[in-house]
């Protein structure tokens, strides 16, 4: 494996640039390839099978772009088809559950931790298995947030509307007394100061991201895979629908112009 080859991200739109801009700070010499499935978001109220299918064929595509690792930058396809990636790819495979589930145990004080994420993964109950597996004595409250994923996909962060329907979501988790919350969905954290204002100041907001690009700068570090290179990064970024939506939420979040774009056509991904 060739240490300039880029690190593939994949997420159903545009949430895992979450991941990315933790990334990028970390890591900025490292080359990137996004994929993000915005013709198919969201993924959050689909079935285990549909996001199974649409993650290998999202990992497929990422793979003719020579990534020597693959960041599934999506907490319903970390909860879902994780071990299925694994088990067909080659490469080295981190998901978002278990760093994200990780450093929200080092955080808590009580260990009273609440999760948010879409259906799918708190149907799945992929954050309070793996926290209680860390740490049986855990206290878990878990609330879906289906309404988050448009709503950050629309670029509605400070929106009176997005108040409103944050302050609906999550009273309850609020009156349970959490000292946490993580945002089990990468597209959370577009509207963190949203859900910040509705659990409290004294609420310590999780991001997975920032565990996982930390994971990754271990492995990369461990196996000698780090890009040494002196300059920054080249990053693309693909999408399978309205890239011109996509790049204006992208810009505003990461705070810089992006430049390479690109549109797959959803047969290419099918094809396969």
């Amino acid at each position: 494996m060739n240490r300039t080859n880029p690190i593939g991200f994949f997420d159903s739109g545009v949430g895992g640039l979450t991941v990315v801009k933790s990334f990028m700070q970390f890591m900025p010499n490292e080359n990137i390839v996004y994929f993000g499935d915005t013709a198919r978001v969201p993924y959050g109220s689909k079935s285990n099978e549909t996001v199974i299918e649409y993650t290998l064929q999202a990992a497929n595509f990422l793979l003719r772009k020579n990534i020597k690792l693959l960041v599934v930058a999506c907490n319903t396809a970390s909860s879902v088809a994780l071990n299925d990636l694994r088990k067909f790819l080659t490469i080295p495979v981190i998901g978002m559950i278990e760093p994200g589930a990780k450093y929200a145990l080092s955080e808590s004080k009580n260990k009273r931790i609440g999760v948010i994420g879409t259906r799918a993964t708190i149907n799945n109950k992929a954050y309070s298995n793996e926290l209680k597996k860390q740490n049986p004595k855990v206290k878990v409250f878990e609330k879906a947030c289906p309404l988050f994923v448009p709503l950050a996909e629309e670029g509605w962060i400070d929106h009176k509307a997005t108040e409103l329907i944050a302050k609906e979501y999550l009273t309850e988790l609020k009156e349970n007394k959490i000292d946490s919350l993580i945002l089990g969905c990468t597209h959370y954290p577009i509207l963190a100061n949203v859900i910040q204002k509705a659990v409290g100041k004294s609420v310590k907001l999780i991001d997975s991201g920032t565990p996982a690009a930390r994971l990754v700068e271990d492995y990369l570090n461990g196996r000698g895979l780090r890009n040494q290179s002196v300059h920054h990064g080249v990053a693309e970024f693909y999408v399978s629908d309205v890239p011109t939506k996509f790049k204006e939420i992208a810009e505003k979040f990461l705070g810089k112009k992006l430049t390479h774009i690109h549109k797959v056509e959803l047969e290419e991904l099918t094809n396969e």
